[in-house]
């Protein structure tokens, strides 16, 4: 079989589906179907009832993945952060996960992760640049 390489600097979401589905299909085929469940915990605001952040993640393979985690300015070093995580955990725990990961750069939240049991499996370093992008993960 031969194949002509094109490239495109304007991907569309029909060029990414043709290249998910026969990755997903393999992937299927040898590690099974991972049942992906999203998950999210939202920070509203109490008088106009508007998101304001929160924690966005999905449960798949036995693990959680947090995708995001945001604290407004105004309600930060109030253990808002660590409630959301706390509330994450449970959930995973409740899924049976085997454990959590996430990322996170050096200029955001690496020491508040480890203080809630997080360490550092990989890192890449100068990413952006003058930073490292740490990924984390917690046993549970």
């Amino acid at each position: 079989m031969t194949a002509n390489i094109e490239f495109t600097s304007s991907p569309t979401e029909q060029h990414r589906e043709a290249i998910l589905k026969p990755l997903r299909a393999y992937n299927i085929s040898q590690a099974g179907e991972p049942h992906v469940q999203t998950v999210a915990w939202l920070l509203r605001d109490p008088h106009g009832g508007d998101a304001s952040g929160g924690l966005y993640g999905r449960i798949s393979a036995g693990w959680m993945f947090i995708e995001l985690l945001s604290v407004p300015e105004t309600l930060r070093g109030q253990g808002v952060g660590r409630r959301l995580m706390t509330c994450a955990e449970a959930q995973a725990r409740s899924a049976g996960c085997t454990g959590i990961w996430l990322d996170t750069f050096s200029f955001q939240a690496p020491a508040f992760y480890r203080t809630l049991g997080f360490t550092v499996f990989g890192e890449l370093a100068d990413y952006p640049p003058g930073h490292t992008r740490y990924f984390m993960r917690k046993l549970l």
